[in-house]
């Protein structure tokens, strides 16, 4: 069963080992999330856990909102994610999920919305290098040549121009638990994780165990 948890990211550190090497890592304030619904196959045609996160106030809720959250608690959560299981094993309605589910050198995904850069250009946006500076060069960070004019006389879709940089949900994968304070809610995490201090995070165990990589772009 492969239930995860709610958190926001607080920022990074760094974390001293055995050997005296400062390891890079990110706090995050995980939990404590609750189990807001138990969807079965006879009622909605799978099975999954839904927990919910970070209180808010009533008037941020309608009517059908606050119906459904009462059925498992009196504070209404405002972050709702689901798990796919097989079997909820010993969860209920109103079960609370807390930092204490994960353990240290324990495997995890964290998935996330990358800092929004409005609209940025060819070199932050992909890494184009840039042209020359010498006096009397219009090419400075222009993007060049995009393609042929008469034929085919459009740009291809997917080439990699200006825009929209930033502001898209991706997973990193096979980040490393360091330690998990479960007085204070926190899990540190070795490495980086996406978005900013203060935005929503999902962390679950890792689907598969090895070099770490994300999915998502830019």
């Amino acid at each position: 069963m492969s239930i995860g948890i709610l958190g926001k990211k607080l920022g990074m550190s760094q974390f001293f080992d055995d050997q005296g090497r400062a390891v890079p890592v990110t706090l995050i304030e995980a939990g404590p999330c609750r189990v807001t619904q138990l969807k079965t196959s006879e009622t909605d045609g799978y099975s999954s856990v839904q927990i919910g996160y970070g209180f808010s106030r009533e008037k941020l809720f309608n009517k059908p909102s606050q119906g459904h959250l009462a059925k498992s608690g009196d504070q209404l959560l405002r972050h709702l994610r689901e798990y796919r299981v097989d079997e909820f094993g010993d969860l209920t309605l109103g079960t609370q999920i807390t930092v204490g589910t994960f353990e240290v050198g324990q495997k995890v995904d964290v998935s996330g919305d990358t800092m929004g850069r409005g609209f940025s250009g060819y070199q932050k946006r992909h890494g184009f290098s840039r042209g020359p500076m010498s006096h009397g060069s219009k090419n400075h960070r222009e993007p060049g040549s995009t393609g042929a004019g008469t034929t085919p006389g459009r740009i291809y879709p997917g080439k990699r121009m200006a825009g929209r940089y930033g502001g898209k949900k991706i997973t990193t994968r096979g980040l490393t638990i360091i330690k998990v304070d479960s007085d204070h809610n926190l899990l540190v995490v070795k490495g980086s994780v996406p978005g900013k201090p203060g935005s929503l995070l999902n962390i679950r165990p890792a689907k598969r165990v090895g070099s770490k990589s994300t999915q998502g772009g830019k």
